[in-house]
C-alpha cells in the first residue's frame, strides 16, 4: 500500500541529502510531502502535485502488487512539534487538497482501490465526524484507520466503522507503553477479522523505538520498554515472545526459530 501525500512532521521537506536524525528522537528526519510552501500554493497543485499522483498511479494501476493507494496520511494532524511554522489553516487547505487528489487519481483508472484513513476523533455517529473525516469514510473504498489504543477502545473504533459495510484495514497500531502491544490488540484484530499491519519492523534511522515525547524530553539511551519496532539491527528481536505470536496468529509457524 503506497502512501502518496504525507502531513505529518516536519512540514518543510528540501530536495536533496537529507540531515542526519537527531539522536534518540522519535522520527526526526520526517518530513511532509507536500510541505508547507505548496500547500499554501494552490497555483502549485496542478503544476507539480497532480503530475505526481496521476503518473505514479498511471503506472501501477494493474499491478497486483499494489494493493491500494493511501492518498494522504492524517491529513489534519496538526504536529505539535513543528505548530509554528505549520499553516494557521492546514486542515482547510488539506482537506481542498485531498479533494482534489481524489479526483486525479480516480482519472487514472486505478484497479486498485483508494483510501485515507481517520485517526483520531470520534467516528460512531455522522454528527460527531469533522469534514475532513466524514470525506475520508464517504470516499474510500476500503476503510482504514489508525489505533494507539488499549484493546477495549480499539474495539469500539471497529465497531464505530462496522456500519460503511467495507473491508476494514488498520494501518497503524502497536505503541508498546501505551497499551497498545501484539499482545493485547492482534488476537482482537484476527477475531474481529480486521486486516492490520503494526508500526515498526527494524530499529533503524527512524528511531521510533522512542516515544513520540522524545521532542520535548531527553532521551540518551535505549528506552527500557521500545515503542515501536520488533528487530533488532542484528536480527534479534526486541521480545521474541512477541515473534511467536505473530507466527502463530499469522500461521506462520508455532516458534520463534522456525523458518
Amino acid at each position: 500500500m503506497f502512501v502518496l501525500l504525507d502531513s505529518v512532521w516536519d512540514p518543510n521537506p528540501k530536495s536533496g541529502k537529507q540531515r542526519v536524525p537527531r539522536p534518540h528522537v522519535h522520527n526526526s528526519g520526517w518530513v511532509q510531502a507536500p510541505g508547507a510552501e505548496i500547500l499554501r500554493d494552490r497555483s502549485r497543485w496542478d503544476k507539480e502535485v497532480r503530475p505526481y499522483v496521476v503518473g505514479v498511479i498511471s503506472r501501477f494501476r494493474n499491478d497486483k502488487r499494489v494493493l491500494l493507494w493511501d492518498l494522504m496520511n492524517e491529513p489534519d494532524n496538526d504536529n505539535p512539534a513543528y505548530k509554528a511554522t505549520e499553516l494557521p489553516n492546514k486542515e482547510e487547505v488539506a482537506l481542498q487538497l485531498l479533494k482534489q487528489e481524489w479526483q486525479w487519481a480516480r482519472s487514472a483508472h486505478p484497479s486498485q482501490p483508494l483510501t485515507s484513513g481517520v485517526w483520531k476523533g470520534n467516528w460512531a455517529a455522522d454528527k460527531d465526524l469533522t469534514e475532513i473525516q466524514r470525506f475520508q469514510l464517504e470516499n474510500s473504498d476500503v476503510i482504514t484507520f489508525h489505533s494507539y489504543d488499549q484493546p477495549e477502545v480499539t474495539k469500539r473504533r471497529i465497531e464505530s466503522l462496522r456500519h460503511y459495510g467495507r473491508p476494514i484495514l488498520c494501518t497503524e497500531y502497536m505503541a508498546r507503553p501505551l497499551g497498545s502491544t501484539f499482545t493485547s490488540i492482534l488476537p482482537l484484530l484476527k477475531e474481529s477479522k480486521v486486516a492490520a499491519y503494526n508500526w515498526g519492523f527494524v530499529n533503524g534511522k527512524s528511531q521510533t523505538i522512542y516515544p513520540w515525547d522524545s521532542w520535548e524530553k531527553e532521551y540518551s539511551a535505549e528506552p527500557a520498554v521500545w515503542f515501536h519496532d520488533i528487530f533488532r539491527q542484528n536480527g534479534e528481536p526486541y521480545d521474541p515472545k512477541e515473534v511467536q505470536l505473530i507466527k502463530q496468529l499469522t500461521n506462520r509457524g508455532p516458534s520463534v526459530g522456525a523458518h
